[in-house]
């Protein structure tokens, strides 16, 4: 297998072809079209939720499983960038994984071959790196979590078979972003909304990843101009523990707090009666699930030096995203002084979520994305004492 960047004097070639992002209306992925477009890039975005405010040089309307509107979307582009997938940790149709995150990346590496193999970024999850608790060998399919990881992981390997038929394809593996512009509220946002409103009593502690988002936009298109072909990058932050980040959110916010922490057997008891209970009664989203748990208590620090040394990625430090996210999320009225907003220009897209917090359909996005804040908020890792509906009266 070669493993190769890309060719010197190409990339100037290529500029005046567009490259395609798939879920470019996403939280990453409006931070990537952003990326792009500074670096000079024409970007076509391929995506079923159309963007709040035109970001993209050209927009088709269309999801990864539609073969023509993605053969469409494919056409005269130099280079790929797949974000869409549906990254809920819970799903009325399990099967839903299965055919988006899985099939629907085989559809797009099919269009791509088709199309005479453009360059293809790949977007995975830190969430398929995390081995079983007691485990050190290879991470194998059966040893995933549930079924969102399951069919991230089974992705991936499409996308590692494809490089090794001699597809120029690239993977990057994104931790947990955070910054301003989550009108999709992905799970990490809801976090440190459930966080800001409601200090935690109770947390489920575990070792966290965070990167400022604008970082993870910087990592992926490096990925597409540095990256070898067959290689993976995990792009990442500053690893934090949760009760760390709890105690962080609580000094900006003007709102102390020193939750205790919570074994996880417990965390994994509350998320299946929670699961049970949204499948069999409610049929609403859950406020927890088990894969969300078993995700936290194997979560280990991350290293990114690979990225750092191939890519010339350099993220900065956790503090400002953190920052510019709870200012975003503020009501501007209410933000406490310590929050000073994340600033103008492309990288401070409008105040506060938007109705496309609803969950319908392909989403942009890397680990768990929640519909709503709830008793394990991201990767299964935060948890409250507060119940939903007393939640839902103190927004």
């Amino acid at each position: 297998m070669s493993a190769t960047a890309t060719p010197p004097g190409a990339e100037a070639a290529a500029r005046d072809r567009p490259v395609l992002v798939t879920g470019g209306n996403g939280f990453i992925g409006q931070h990537l079209v952003a990326t792009l477009r500074r670096r000079g890039n024409r970007v076509r975005v391929l995506d079923i939720q159309r963007p709040a405010l035109p970001a993209s040089d050209e927009f088709i309307h269309g999801s990864i499983l539609d073969r023509q509107a993605v053969s469409r979307a494919m056409q005269g582009v130099c280079a790929v960038y797949h974000l869409a997938a549906v990254s809920h940790l819970w799903l009325p149709d399990r099967g839903e994984y299965e055919r988006v995150n899985h099939c629907g990346t085989k559809v797009l590496l099919a269009a791509a071959a088709q199309a005479g193999s453009p360059r293809f970024i790949h977007c995975s999850t830190e969430a398929i790196l995390f081995p079983p608790l007691g485990s050190s060998g290879d991470i194998r399919l059966e040893d995933m979590p549930g079924p969102y990881t399951r069919s991230k992981f089974l992705a991936e390997q499409a996308a590692r078979e494809a490089a090794s038929r001699g597809m120029p394809v690239v993977i990057v593996n994104p931790t947990v972003p955070i910054g301003p512009g989550d009108h999709n509220m992905t799970a990490p946002t809801a976090m440190l909304s459930l966080f800001a409103r409601h200090p935690p009593r109770l947390l489920l502690d575990c070792t966290l990843n965070l990167v400022d988002v604008r970082d993870v936009a910087k990592g992926i298109a490096l990925a597409g101009e540095r990256g070898r072909t067959g290689e993976h990058y995990i792009l990442g932050g500053e690893n934090i523990s949760m009760r760390d980040l709890a105690r962080r959110i609580g000094e900006l916010t003007g709102r102390p707090t020193a939750p205790l922490p919570i074994p996880g057997v417990l965390a994994l008891t509350a998320s299946w009666a929670a699961e049970r209970l949204a499948t069999g009664v409610t049929g609403r989203p859950p406020v927890a699930t088990p894969e969300g748990v078993r995700i936290a208590m194997r979560s280990v620090p991350l290293d990114i030096r690979k990225a750092s040394d191939e890519l010339g990625y350099a993220p900065g430090a956790i503090s400002r995203a953190l920052a510019d996210a709870l200012a975003w999320l503020a009501p501007p009225q209410s933000a406490p002084a310590g929050l000073g907003g994340a600033g103008g220009g492309e990288d401070a897209p409008r105040r506060g979520p938007t109705a496309s917090r609803k969950a319908a359909g392909v989403r942009t996005g890397s680990g768990a994305e929640a519909t709503r804040p709830g008793l394990i908020a991201v990767n299964g890792a935060a948890m409250t004492l507060r119940s939903p509906r007393r939640r839902a009266s103190n927004p």
